[in-house]
């Protein structure tokens, strides 16, 4: 599919910063302020943009067949704990916490709440912790199936997700939502599907009138031995990001693709046909940070957008 051809406007010359950004989205009502960084409401039009991206996704992806499955935004605290998630993202990480008190506690809380004063510290956690990425879910499911098949496993993946890290730049929200393809196989297998979303991914991007590029990455590793792990992913090329300019200097990764090697199949126990861990790789589509890429460049009215993008989304 040819790129479109990229149509310059007045909103998308050079950065103008993610404060400035957020406050014309206030402003022409694509995105709704609710008084928490990260956490915004989103308009009936920034929704169907991300619907339209969405079926757009699927069509370049249909052939693929993959096994469709969506998990919700929480998932078992115990699967969490057992993934890593918290040896390596601590301060990413969000469990939800409950009331579970009598009606003593019930009036304690209310007086509390009357005073003014912290009344989280009567609530306790629970057994379900926020989903940080869509695929953690996943690999505990695949395992519980047994050997995969020759071949193979695809899978198509969506989730809210959480991490907290609550910023003024729209492009990191605290909830937002994850689109990803999976594989799970051998390493020959998973590595090829990753190569072919690194030239299908950018040109998925381009037919949008947008610029990008990929570049080499690593996830934001907590603490001095998470420097070792960033460079450790780096030095095997484990991790790469698709770019696009939205507000800041520097561009705003949209999409990601991951090898994980057998991390995930040697932890959850995932078998290929010959018994071998599986090793498994994906793709993921931000998509809040896609759609408001899409607002950035053609601005805040989908109406106005040029004809060439709306083609490609509307069709």
């Amino acid at each position: 599919m040819d790129a479109a051809p990229q149509t310059a406007t007045p909103s998308a010359e050079g950065p103008i910063g993610a404060k400035a950004f957020l406050d014309q989205l206030f402003t022409a009502g694509v995105l709704t302020e609710t008084g928490v960084d990260g956490l915004y409401g989103r308009s009936g039009d920034f929704e169907e943009v991300i619907e339209r991206f969405e079926a757009l996704v699927t069509r370049y992806a249909g052939a693929d067949k993959a096994e469709r499955i969506h998990f919700p935004p929480g998932m078992p605290r115990p699967m969490l704990e057992k993934s890593g998630y918290l040896k390596s993202f601590p301060q990413l990480a969000g469990c939800v916490h409950s009331f579970m008190g009598g009606e003593a506690d019930h009036a304690r809380l209310l007086q509390m709440l009357a005073n003014g004063e912290d009344w989280t510290e009567l609530q306790q956690a629970t057994d379900v912790v926020l989903t940080p990425a869509a695929c953690y879910p996943l690999y505990p499911t695949v395992a519980k199936r047994g050997p995969m098949p020759e071949g193979g496993v695809l899978f198509d993946l969506k989730s809210y997700c959480f991490r907290h890290e609550p910023s003024q730049d729209p492009a990191r929200m605290q909830l937002f939502r994850m689109r990803e393809y999976v594989r799970i196989g051998s390493p020959e297998e998973v590595r090829a599907f990753r190569e072919s979303w690194l030239e299908r991914g950018p040109e998925l991007i381009r037919s949008l009138g947008l610029s990008c590029e990929i570049d080499l990455a690593n996830d934001p590793f907590f603490g001095r031995a998470g420097k070792m792990l960033a460079n450790n992913q780096r030095d095997q090329g484990l991790k790469f990001e698709l770019l696009i300019p939205v507000a800041n200097e520097k561009p705003t990764a949209c999409l990601s693709f991951n090898y994980h090697q057998d991390h995930f199949g040697t932890l959850w126990g995932i078998q290929q046909a010959d018994g071998a861990p599986a090793h498994s790789a994906c793709v993921g589509f931000g998509l809040e940070r896609v759609a408001l890429a899409l607002f950035r460049h053609h601005g805040m009215k989908v109406a106005d957008w040029p004809q060439s993008v709306r083609a490609v989304l509307w069709g």
